[in-house]
């Protein structure tokens, strides 16, 4: 069974275009998102609804409490028995995601590196003591392309890329091994003019306010997002919670996740540009879904 992958920057039309294509060959999607994954993150993460789901099977949608500090290699693990489950079935399985890292990391032969328990303490206390701006700056200069792709307000991505640095000797980048694709995959990336992606990024934050995600984020707050390691660094969240502990104005958390978003946009566009082996279609293009389909159709057929 081929599988199917769909992947762009965010607010690009990926998730509604697998379901489109789901709903033509009795497909089932599996996000490939680090934190659609979580329970009771979904306004500020996009997560598709019940209704837009259109009675199509979604895996890997709200299965870890946000408390969870995810891996990419934990996430591998799942993401691949839910392929597989999907192939048992004799269903169509569609990939979706916009993080390069854990889409490669479903998709090819790549293997993580180990951890060692000295030099992450270390890091971690240089993150707690100067904040990941500092550290993501000191990545700049030994792994430029890692830094490309990791947030400079993720510090627990900052921490494991200096990690792996100092363990292996060489940057986190160059320890990823050409792409070996595991499956039989057809990839579909969604391009989209910066300045169009732009104003949907900035149309979407609008709808996550209105549809109640400052309230989403006060609940979870409650709870404790602000400890929570890899949560607390999702897109927005961290912009609101800076607005709930009274350091900004609501409106100046509404920009900042607008602006980091974008930002975080031309990442994503930058890292899938790299791989040769993905299918270019325009976002808004009304033949999309035939010619996903068709280049499903060539590749099962050779």
């Amino acid at each position: 069974m081929t599988v199917l992958a769909i992947v762009g920057p965010t607010a690009v039309g990926k998730s509604a275009l697998a379901v489109a294509v789901a709903r033509r060959c009795r497909g089932e999607i599996i996000n490939i998102d680090s934190m659609q994954i979580y329970i009771g993150m979904n306004i500020g993460t996009a997560t598709p609804s019940v209704t837009e789901r259109a009675g199509v099977a979604h895996h890997l949608v709200d299965i870890w409490p946000p408390d969870h500090e995810l891996a990419v290699a934990e996430y591998q693990q799942v993401a691949r028995l839910a392929i597989d489950d999907v192939i048992s079935r004799g269903a169509q399985p569609i990939v979706v995601g916009g993080s390069g890292l854990y889409v490669m990391g479903v998709l090819d032969d790549l293997q993580f590196p180990g951890t060692d328990p000295v030099i992450r303490a270390n890091l971690e206390a240089q993150l707690e003591a100067e904040g990941p701006a500092q550290l993501h700056a000191r990545l700049v200069l030994v792994d430029p392309v890692a830094a490309a792709a990791i947030l400079p307000t993720n510090g627990r991505r900052i921490v494991r890329a200096l990690e792996v640095t100092q363990l292996t000797g060489e940057p986190f980048t160059a320890t990823l091994p050409p792409p070996i694709s595991i499956y039989p995959t057809v990839r579909v990336g969604l391009e989209i003019e910066r300045g169009v992606l732009d104003q949907r990024i900035a149309d979407r934050v609008e709808q996550m306010w209105e549809a109640g995600f400052v309230d989403e984020v006060r609940h979870l707050a409650e709870s404790g997002l602000a400890n929570w390691r890899t949560a607390s660094m999702a897109l927005g969240y961290l912009q609101v919670l800076s607005y709930l502990g009274g350091h900004c104005t609501e409106s100046a958390a509404k920009q900042a996740t607008i602006d980091a978003t974008s930002k975080f946009a031309r990442r994503q566009q930058r890292w899938f540009r790299r791989d040769k082996r993905i299918n270019w279609l325009n976002y808004d293009a009304s033949d999309s879904v035939e010619r996903v389909l068709a280049l499903l159709e060539s590749e099962t057929l050779t």
